[in-house]
């Protein structure tokens, strides 16, 4: 039994394995697809700036936005910016709280969420589902 691989240990009552990042964010995809919310990736792109500080960013129009959230969607004419962190251990970075913060002042909603459990609840508090 000890050398049982982990989903089959799960299965077993044993020690559970630790859901990433990825996972919440294919999860939250899935779910604005099954209920048709339109949606996009938002890739950012990583590298070092000429000072050579290493940076996160995300190109629009060839100005770099850093802080940029995963996942962009539009429902009924409300921007919603949703950033994913993985349940256990995940945070958001100064730049992901500015720009979260930017998008809500400026009457988009702008989320962090760490499970579809969180994304419904959030987007039902907000008034979009």
């Amino acid at each position: 039994m000890a050398f049982a691989r982990r989903g089959r240990m799960r299965e077993m009552g044993g020690p559970s394995r630790k859901i990433r990042e990825a996972e919440v964010l294919r999860q939250v995809e899935d779910w604005l697809t099954v209920r048709h919310i339109w949606h996009m990736r938002c890739n950012n792109s990583a590298g070092k700036a000429q000072s050579g500080q290493f940076m996160r960013s995300f190109s629009c129009n060839g100005h770099a936005v850093n802080g940029v959230s995963d996942i962009y969607a539009v429902k009924d004419g409300m921007s919603i910016w949703i950033e994913c962190k993985r349940p256990s251990g995940g945070r958001v970075s100064e730049a992901q709280k500015n720009f979260l913060d930017a998008m809500n002042r400026n009457g988009a909603v702008g989320i962090v969420v760490n499970s579809v459990e969180s994304l419904e609840a959030q987007l039902a508090e907000a008034g979009v589902v």
